[in-house]
Parts: C-alpha cells; structure tokens; sequence
C-alpha cells in the first residue's frame, strides 16, 4: 500500500527526468529533437555520428546560426526557449521544436556537452551537464554541437528497456531518413561507430527521394503538386505496381514535420483502393503545407501527431489530389496526349505500295521446310470496320444486368470504336504511346510495336479497367444534379446506437440523404434505418449504416458507400470484359490499345496488377547478345 505523504514540490531534476521519460523514450527520440533544433538554427549543413546504437554517444553538428556564450545555459533551462513567446505564437507554430523541453529532458539522463559559436564570436564557447554548468572557451566553427554521452547512466531502469545495439541505431538511422527526406536543400551525414553510412548532398526532392528509398521507387512514381487556397500537397506517390507487403515506404508532412495522422493516411488509403489489392500498401513521399493556424502540432509529446481545424476540408483535398496523379494514363507517362481516334475511311498505311487505308497481316504457309511467314500489305475493304468487341461473349447477357443496375434502358457499356488501322507516320510520330497490334500470344496478351520496343498487353484485365471506369461514369452522370436513387425499406432496420451515433445521425441528415440514406433516431440510443441506395439494397443494413455514420462524422463523406458501390461494379466489369481465349482482330487489338490511352488508371486493373509492360528494344538487344 502506498505509504500517505505530504504535498510537496517535486526538485527539478525529478521534474526533467519524468519529462524525459515522454520526451526521451530511446535514443532515437534524441537524434529527431536535435535535428529539429538544427533545422531551427538554419543550419545547411548536419553530421550525425553515432556509438552503439546511439546509447554510448550521440554527436550532432550543424552550420546554423548558433547560441550566445549568455544564452547557452538557458538552451539548458525547462521550458525555455526562442520560438515562442505568447500564446498567439503557440497558435501559429512555424518551427520544429517549440516546447524548450527536450535539451533540459536529454541533460537529465545522459551527460550532455552543448559547443556553439555564433556568427560574430572570436571563438566557441561549451557549458557541460546542466543550466547549472559554468560555460567556458572552446574551439569550433560557426554553427552548434551537442554530444550526448552515457544514455540513461543514471537511470538504470530505463536503460534495461532498450533493445539491441543495431535495432536502436536502425531508429536513429530511419530518423535521420525521414527528416533528411523533408529536406533537401540541407546536406546530411550519418555515420556509426566511426563508419560513415550514408551521405546525402544537396539536392532536389527527385533526387533525394531516390537515393533514400531506392530506384525502385524512383522507376515507378509520379509527380503530384497541387493547391487550394491556403493547402498545398507536393510530392511523389508511388505507382501501385511498385506496392509493398508492409508500409514502411510512406512518408507524409506537414509543415516539413513528418507525421503519423490516421486523416491523412486514410486520405491516401482511399485515393488508392481503385487501383491496389487490400492487403498491399502504396509506396509516397508526400508534404501539406498550409497556413500554421490551421493545424495544432502540440497534441503529442513527439509531436508526431497533428489536429487539424478543418478535418474534413484537409481529407478531401489530399484524397481528390493523389486520386487525380494516380488517374494519369500511360499517355500522360509517356508525355504524349493521343491524338483524337481517325475515323477509318481516313486513315493511310502504305509504305509498301499500296494506296488507300489498309493493315500488314502475318499470313503462314505450309512448305518442305515447315511453316513459313510472310508480311503483306492489305487495303481496307470499305465497310468492313466492326464495333469493338461488339460481339465478345458476355456482353449481350450482360447488357440487361447493366441497364438495369442504373434503372434505365438496356445499353451496352461498350463504347464503340472503329478499327485503327497502323500508320508508319502516327509511329514516328509517337501519336500513340502503346503502339500498334502485331499478334496475340496464347488468347491471353496482345504483342504491339512502339517507338521504345515491345509493348505487351493483358487484354482481359485492360478491357476490365475500361469497362469498370465506364461504369462508374454512368453512374456518376446518373446521380449527377440529382438525389440518388434510393430503396425504401418495407420494414425499417433498427439497432442500438451510442450516442455519437446518434448525434451524427442527427446533425447530417442532408448528407445523409444525399448519399441516399434515411436514418432516423427513435430514441437516445435507437436508429432506424428506413432507405438506402438502390445499388446497395441487398447490403446488410445496420452495418453499412454504421460504417457510413462513421466515415460521415471523421470525413464529412462516406468512403464506405463508394467503396459497396465500386465493389459490385468491379465485379460487373470482370464478367463483362472479354474473356482469356477469344481471338481479336488486329483491329480490335488496336481499339483496345487506344482505348487505353483514354482511360484514367488504364495502367493497372482494379486490383492493382499491371495492365501493360515495355519492353525496350536495348532489352530485346541484350537477350541476342546484339552489339557484343
């Protein structure tokens, strides 16, 4: 039992110790407070050096601009800081480190040896241990050192819970990856036990982020840098071809502070679930600026979490802006535009001397000697073009099903397209970045010729793509300006509910309705549910209304409708596309390439695999060993 004492005033270094334990948790804690202070100091130049994992000795040396020889027992000193100075400050943090906490937390568990000489001293000046230290001469150039010696010498406890030397310098090295990732206008150098690790020069983000995540990621990313007001996200996402089992490649900021915020990763979760496998996770160097005020980055210790004032606005602008770089065509990658698709009786093809449109066919013939090929040129027999795919299996019995789902006439979600037929011109002239049909290997992949080599095709899972963001087209135009089509329940659904259920449920019943939900409380803790979308009405009620009330209060929208919708139209799609096994003409191999190049996400299936590979003539050269 817990014997009764007096109240009474806790010393001061029992105070920074119990700080320390929030502030300083291992070693790799340290590293991530000095660095954000060096950042702070404007420093365009930082070493990192490390022993035994950052436990025995912790040394950072920066080029910024230094402490005063009066200042450098205050750097010392709980709760004394630069950077704020008024609760108006608090509220528009522009730096890194702010609490004026973490110097005085690391003094009181290690032995601490704080050097710095500003711009306009004759010399260095050093204060060791606390803000009680005396602060002598010493050497040095412009800029401050902190060596951190002895990690929890006097706090044995702790000590005990430390992992091994290499896991605990594997925490400091990925720190100094994430902060080096937020900047590269600053050099970095990190090395351990006397051995250099990794250096990173000044550079552009492209650069920096490839030579910290790797060339996989620098081979298989896209661009993004897009605004709103007073919001700002910039970056890299990566492709979802180049996913992982694990998320360890993601990397966001705000402000230039890495963060852990379950808004913003669900954000980017979200943009990628059209084009990535559930237990895959996307690869992104990404970065939110926005106004300071906006965002509150002292609810966490570590300030590793964030709050924004207006979640949702944030939600939806990061989620429409990584959707929209992950919507680029492989024409945009290729930084072409296709030109608008040539009506048949326009097109040219000869080079052999044939005049009028027309196509090389690959004819075999039988001889002595086996089968032989031979490349002729054929003109286009007027009339003779058929709509793409118009007559591929499932379509006619899938076309009833597809009227029906948007409770319209019976259409097909097929656009028809009439044959392309190859123009060497078009080919110089890089109008079409797939290229042109050559044959069809084993009913499974189209084999088509471009400018770079060899492009090769899953035809069943490129026309999938293209059916599944057609469909979601029409159904976008058909709920366009208008309610959506809704289904009324003939007996209501009712459940318990809390009493932020509740209030939700309460506080957005416009939303609610315009997502097609009638949710109604008949007491403090009962909702019924008396509608929802037609599209979804054999879904288990209760649950879709509580995932949507959900997503309604933390997003201001329902995700979970989007994704139930988007789930049974993948699915329609699948059935619909042609299937494994069907012979195409090489004009329809040629509409379906086209038809690629128009279609967002054309790159990848729903399930995130790739819908089409390059394969570089220099590639096919080295096969043959040509050139060697």
């Amino acid at each position: 039992m817990t014997p009764h004492r007096p109240i009474q005033a806790l010393p001061d270094q029992l105070i920074s110790q119990i700080a320390a334990g929030e502030v300083v948790e291992r070693p790799s804690a340290v590293v991530k407070e000095l660095l954000e202070n060096a950042l702070d100091s404007g420093a365009t130049q930082i070493t990192v050096r490390l022993e035994e994992g950052g436990v025995k000795r912790i040394a950072i040396t920066d080029n910024g601009r230094g402490i005063d020889k009066d200042q450098l027992p205050l750097a010392l000193a709980r709760h004394a800081t630069s950077k704020i100075a008024s609760l108006s400050d608090l509220e528009n943090v522009g730096t890194l480190g702010f609490r004026g906490e973490a110097l005085a937390s690391i003094a009181s568990v290690a032995a601490v040896t704080l050097t710095s000489r500003t711009a306009d001293a004759a010399h260095a000046w050093e204060i060791v241990g606390s803000h009680n230290g005396s602060v002598s001469p010493s050497s040095g150039a412009h800029g401050t050192t902190v060596d951190v010696q002895d990690l929890y010498f006097n706090t044995p406890a702790r000590r005990k819970f430390l992992k091994s030397e290499q896991t605990e310098y594997g925490h400091c090295a990925e720190v100094v990856r994430r902060i080096a990732l937020a900047r590269p206008d600053v050099s970095f150098s990190l090395s351990h036990n006397g051995r250099t690790i990794d250096q990173w020069n000044i550079s552009e983000l492209a650069k920096r982020s490839a030579h910290i995540l790797g060339n996989d990621f620098a081979e298989a990313r896209l661009a993004l840098d897009e605004s709103a007001g007073t919001l700002r996200i910039h970056g890299f996402a990566g492709l979802p071809t180049a996913s992982k089992a694990r998320a360890d490649g993601q990397f966001f900021y705000v402000n230039g502070r890495f963060v852990r915020d379950k808004l913003l990763v669900h954000a980017v979760r979200m943009a990628y679930q059209d084009v990535l496998h559930g237990d895959r996770f996307p690869s992104y160097v990404l970065a939110l600026d926005l106004d300071p005020a906006l965002v509150d980055v002292n609810v966490h210790p570590s300030k590793i979490e964030v709050r924004f004032r207006d979640s949702r606005s944030v939600h939806q602008f990061v989620f429409h802006a990584v959707q929209r770089a992950l919507a680029q065509t492989s024409a945009t990658a290729f930084g072409s535009v296709p030109a608008p698709l040539p009506a048949a009786s326009t097109l040219s093809g000869d080079t052999a001397g044939a005049g009028g449109p027309g196509i090389w066919r690959r004819e075999q013939t039988q001889t002595s000697f086996g089968a032989q090929f031979t490349n002729t040129f054929a003109p286009a027999t007027p009339g003779a073009a058929r709509p793409f795919f118009a007559d591929a299996p499932g379509v006619a019995q899938d076309t009833a099903a597809y009227g029906a789902l948007f409770g319209g006439a019976a259409s097909s979600p097929i656009t028809q397209v009439e044959p392309y037929i190859a123009s060497p011109e078009a080919m110089a002239r890089e109008e079409y970045p797939l290229g042109f049909a050559l044959a069809q290997l084993h009913g499974i992949y189209i084999l088509a010729q471009n400018t770079k080599g060899l492009v090769l095709v899953d035809m069943h899972a490129a026309h999938e793509r293209i059916l599944y963001e057609q469909l979601k087209n029409a159904l976008q135009a058909q709920v366009s300006g208008q309610d959506m089509q809704v289904q009324s329940l003939l007996i209501p659904v009712t459940f318990y509910a809390d009493a932020i259920e509740v209030s939700t449920a309460n506080e957005n019943q416009d939303t609610l309705k315009a997502l097609g939900f009638d949710i109604a409380a008949l007491s403090p803790t009962t909702l019924a549910v008396r509608s929802v979308p037609t599209l979804l009405k054999n879904a288990d009620a209760q649950t879709l209304a509580r995932d949507v009330l959900r997503d309604v209060r933390e997003y201001g929208g329902s995700r979970v409708l989007i994704e139930r919708q988007n789930e049974l139209l993948g699915t329609l799609a699948c059935h619909t596309a042609v299937r494994a096994n069907r012979i195409l003409s090489v004009q329809e191999m040629n509409a379906l390439l086209r038809q690629m190049e128009s279609t967002e996400r054309a790159d990848q299936c729903n399930h995130g695999r790739p819908t089409w590979v390059q394969v570089e003539i220099n590639a096919l050269d080295k096969l043959f060993l040509r050139g060697q």
